[in-house]
């Protein structure tokens, strides 16, 4: 399977965006990927800088979603799967959102982000309910895969549990940059070394798409530091996009052989989950409540 990960800078005008999302996506198809991630939100400026509520009008259903409607037929017409982040509004509740489009062009379903940051500049839980939808994995056309969203990446539960349900290959769209607090503060090789470490650990190559730019809001600003990068199932990187420019990542990986590799090399033989009872606790009692 072939893969890219696009990188890109948003601004104010959505359909400027998507055609640049659409332009990159096109540019990694041609390039043979069969499945391309797009960054996180890429519809506009990473608006949880700030707390306003104007910004929650941005939120849409899934379907009818503009942004997948269109995305669906670009899937189909260059036969590739996308996985688009999106802000969905599902009845009173507020999402945020990974639509799995399959390379037919048709829905498969969505994945709804379980772990909200809540800190200067990522004040997501203002904006978002936690996901309901629990992690999943995807059938596409051209292997499975699993998809978390930014702040999920750094979880190794995460990439556990959809190795666990059956991912060949783990995606995560992001939008991570500097810290307010401390704009000093460079986070990026520690972002990158977090999902190296999943990508070892379960045996499986991870792709993960940043966004790029300085994002002025109301309140805070942030440098978003893009450095995109795919890696192989041992977690050593690939491929690397810089920190400032549009950028199309790809990689092809022998999904057979990576699956001779996990079985053979037996971190799934030799799991114990029945040791594993403080990972179901807040504070890592055994016994939990």
């Amino acid at each position: 399977m072939t893969v890219a990960a696009v990188q890109m800078s948003m601004g104010d005008r959505a359909e400027i965006n998507v055609a640049t999302a659409e332009r990159l996506v096109r540019d990694a198809a041609a390039q043979g990927a069969q499945v391309v991630l797009i960054p996180e939100l890429f519809e506009g400026p990473y608006f949880c800088k700030d707390q306003l509520p104007e910004h929650l009008d941005r939120a849409r259903p899934v379907d009818g979603h503009p942004a997948v409607e269109h995305f669906r037929a670009v899937a189909a017409e260059l036969d590739v799967v996308l996985p688009l982040s999106i802000y969905e509004r599902a009845g009173n509740a507020l999402f945020n959102t990974v639509a799995i489009v399959d390379a037919d062009g048709s829905v498969l379903g969505t994945y709804r982000k379980s772990h909200l940051p809540d800190g200067p500049g990522y004040t997501e839980k203002y904006y978002f309910s936690p996901g309901d939808t629990g992690f999943r994995v995807w059938h596409t056309r051209y292997g499975t895969i699993g998809v978390g969203i930014c702040w999920d990446q750094w979880f190794p539960e995460t990439a556990r549990a959809m190795a666990l349900m059956g991912a060949e290959m783990l995606f995560y769209p992001t939008a991570i940059g500097s810290e307010p607090p401390d704009p000093s503060w460079d986070s990026s090789g520690h972002w990158q070394r977090v999902m190296q470490g999943h990508a070892g650990a379960n045996l499986m190559p991870v792709v993960a798409a940043n966004r790029f730019g300085h994002e002025v809001g109301s309140t805070t600003e942030i440098t978003f530091y893009g450095s995109s990068f795919i890696t192989d199932a041992t977690g050593a990187k690939v491929a690397e996009a810089p920190r400032d420019a549009d950028a199309v990542l790809t990689a092809t990986f022998d999904l057979d052989a990576l699956r001779t590799q996990r079985t053979a090399w037996g971190l799934f033989r030799d799991r114990r989950p029945d040791l594993y009872h403080p990972l179901l606790t807040l504070d890592g009692t055994s016994n939990p409540r």
